[in-house]
């Protein structure tokens, strides 16, 4: 319908932008109704608004829990305007049509994510009013406009003022859906916590909840999937605070793609599984180079050897700010990334990325943030989607401490191949199953990844190897079902092997060891990725 906007309700959290918007909803005649900590500032910045509870006659109430739950303001809303049963009642009970809604929610996600809050007052964050107001005006969008977020405001004054104070229908309809999306959000995120809550009061032997909703908002839409006839966008969901690339900053390059951005997912979690100076490689969702060094140039430069044909073209994950070194190495020779994942940019190293000829254009800078592997956040969770369901799981952040391993073999492996065999079972975590890892030290040699047979990862990986793989070590995601893969990694060089065990043969593989003299342990762990 295109009835000008008379009365509008203004109760909000986030009070970004609310004095300009209410106040140029004001000269437009736009008589305003307000409640609580939003009539006081509104009321402060010198523009005319009632009050809420001068309007319905009835006091806000119980610690502000009761405010704007009164038939005046939701028969207001919710009145049909053509309807003459619903005109006789708003006449019969004193109520005057609302014809815009602007309310954003109580900030409950970020509350729950701040540290010592009490269940009693995240539960006082779980906004009631707000809500239901938003929900009443958005199933009434034929007749009312309903702005939940602040970044409408322009758009909205724009329309009116460009209308004669009318709001058209379409924009109406994108602000109810989008006001749809914000309460399934905030009403998925209460859900979450609360079960949470429960799991962690011992109420519930469940891991997961009866009922499950992700909801996320909208970072971008990308210019195509995994493949060009495929669409796709990017989503960004709360609860949270880990560093993240959906929740990085992007500082320079092209539009992320979709492949970018799983790649870019996956060369972050490598890196969170190490404190010191660390880059990871990534290509196609594999490491093809991995390494730890004293600084960062230090271990990019191991990193990138590692495979330094598969490295054109990769993405890469710091644990450290990219320094001028390590992007002078980058920009020197044929060299090449898509992307580079830091906690921040040294501000020489960003000026020569963004301005050297090839690399300012294209490569894209994410900025994630400073973070350590204890910042993993054990209550986030991995989706895969199926058709016409899908499946949760915890996230693999278990890591075996390798010198706890149970020793095979009649040989135990040194300390130096000890260290080799915990950073080998470390990357081997995010190498797709079948995964093989040879490292010397903290440095990734060869991978073979996600083949059907793990003696076919093993070939992959000593080939990658190479002449280095005499006297590297070996990480294996799960057990070896045949001695062939093992006789091959010995007959390259391989001294020690790290397994969870667990193969009916396990015996057969321990034997093939011990014939060589090479040492075996048993993590006890598989890390199985698909």
């Amino acid at each position: 319908m295109s009835q000008r906007i008379q009365r509008a309700l203004v109760s909000v959290s986030d009070k970004s932008g609310i004095e300009a918007f209410a106040g140029a909803l004001a000269q437009m005649g736009v008589e305003l109704l307000s409640t609580g900590g939003t009539f006081a500032a509104l009321r402060k910045a010198g523009i005319a608004v009632r009050e809420v509870s001068d309007y319905t006659g009835f006091p806000e109430m119980m610690d502000g829990r009761v405010k704007t739950l009164h038939p005046k303001v939701h028969g207001g809303i919710l009145a049909l305007r053509d309807d003459a049963k619903h005109a006789a009642a708003m006449r019969a009970h004193q109520i005057a049509p609302i014809d815009l809604v602007v309310v954003n929610l109580y900030p409950f996600e970020a509350t729950v994510q701040k540290s010592g809050i009490t269940r009693e007052e995240a539960i006082e964050q779980i906004d009631i009013g707000g809500p239901s107001m938003v929900r009443s005006a958005a199933k009434n969008h034929l007749y009312v406009g309903i702005v939940t977020d602040p970044a409408d405001y322009g758009r909205v004054l724009e329309e009116l003022q460009r209308n004669s104070g009318v709001l058209g229908l379409d924009l109406k309809r994108e602000l109810a859906a989008k006001a749809f999306g914000l309460t399934a959000r905030y009403d998925a995120a209460i859900a979450r916590w609360m079960f949470e809550a429960e799991k962690r009061d011992g109420k519930t032997q469940s891991a997961y909840p009866p009922s499950f909703s992700l909801a996320g908002v909208k970072v971008d839409e990308l210019r195509y999937g995994e493949n060009p006839h495929q669409t796709a966008a990017l989503y960004r969901t709360g609860g949270t605070q880990e560093p993240c690339i959906a929740g990085a900053k992007v500082l320079n390059g092209k539009t992320l793609s979709y492949n970018n951005l799983v790649d870019l997912d996956s060369a972050l979690a490598l890196a969170k599984e190490f404190d010191a100076p660390f880059v990871a490689v990534i290509k196609h969702n594999n490491p093809c180079g991995a390494a730890a060094g004293d600084t960062s140039a230090a271990a990019l430069e191991l990193a990138w050897a590692g495979d330094p044909v598969s490295a054109f073209g990769s993405v890469l994950a710091f644990t450290r700010p990219v320094d001028l070194a390590s992007a002078e190495f980058l920009v020197s020779g044929n060299r090449f990334v898509e992307a580079i994942a830091a906690p921040s940019f040294d501000a020489d190293a960003l000026k020569l990325l963004t301005e050297k000829p090839k690399w300012g254009k294209n490569v894209r800078l994410l900025e994630v943030g400073e973070f350590k592997s204890a910042a993993r956040d054990e209550r986030d969770f991995e989706l895969k989607k199926l058709v016409g369901g899908f499946l949760l799981q915890g996230r693999d952040l278990a890591a075996a401490d390798v010198t706890q391993a149970k020793v095979m073999t009649a040989r135990a492996p040194t300390r130096a191949e000890l260290a080799g065999l915990d950073f080998a079972n470390k990357v081997a975590k995010h190498v797709k199953s079948n995964a093989i890892v040879l490292t010397k030290g903290t440095r990734v040699l060869g991978v073979g990844a996600g083949q059907m047979s793990r003696v076919d990862s093993v070939r992959l990986a000593v080939q990658k190897a190479g002449a280095e793989a005499k006297g590297a070590v070996l990480g294996s995601d799960a057990f070896f079902p045949f001695a062939d893969g093992v006789e091959l990694a010995l007959e390259a060089g391989v001294t020690a092997i790290l397994q969870p065990g667990g193969s009916v043969r396990d015996a057969e593989v321990i034997a093939a060891c011990d014939k060589q003299g090479a040492a075996m342990v048993f993590s006890g762990v598989r890390h199985f990725r698909h």
